[in-house]
């Protein structure tokens, strides 16, 4: 496996909000829908060479609003329809006052997907709707992107941190980060 080699890029992505549209404690794949731009920003994401990461707080697991199997449907129906794209998910099924380190804005699910890949963080961003995935990514010491879409529009106004980027939806983002990184890659170059 050539990343075994290389590290490479991440992009850490929250689910509800910023790749499927919010469905506050969503447990049926007939509830979930994906953005119309998810996909094109996955894909635009892979082709760089970054790793797509889904990182996502499920608490309706410890509420017992649903199962695991049911979240893994809907991580399943949505790996199908992005053709495979996504390099893993990782989930925190623990209450928010659980103290747990997996639940953002813990670094758990990025600690164990950097166990799972070779993962250049320096490189590496975090996007979510929400300033706890702002937040994360701070904690994690990756760059940030804020989307206003899901809860963003109202998080926006929440960040106690500042958000490296604030865009209006996930392919916005990542147009912005690969931009990013050729400008960089020119400036090397020169």
């Amino acid at each position: 496996m050539n990343d075994r080699i290389h590290p490479r890029p991440a992009v850490f992505v929250d689910r509800d909000g910023t790749l499927i549209k919010e469905v506050r404690h969503l447990s049926s794949v007939d509830d979930m829908e994906i953005f119309p731009f998810t996909a094109t920003a996955v894909d635009l994401l892979k082709n760089s060479g970054y790793l797509v990461i889904v990182v996502t707080n499920q608490s309706g697991i410890g509420r017992e609003y649903f199962d695991e199997s049911s979240m893994h449907s809907i991580h399943n129906k949505l790996q199908t329809e992005l053709g495979g794209q996504i390099d893993g998910f990782y989930f925190c099924p623990h209450l928010p006052a659980a103290g747990c380190k997996c639940r953002k804005p813990g670094i758990g699910m990025i600690e164990s997907a950097c166990a799972d890949f070779r993962i250049d963080l320096q490189r590496s961003w975090i996007i979510g709707d929400k300033s706890i995935d702002v937040e994360t990514g701070h904690n994690a010491g990756i760059r940030t992107a804020l989307v206003l879409t899901g809860y963003g529009q109202n998080h926006k106004l929440l960040l106690e941190q500042k958000s490296d980027l604030v865009e209006e939806h996930f392919l916005d983002v990542a147009h912005k980060i690969i931009r990013g990184e050729q400008d960089s890659t020119s400036a090397v170059l020169i």
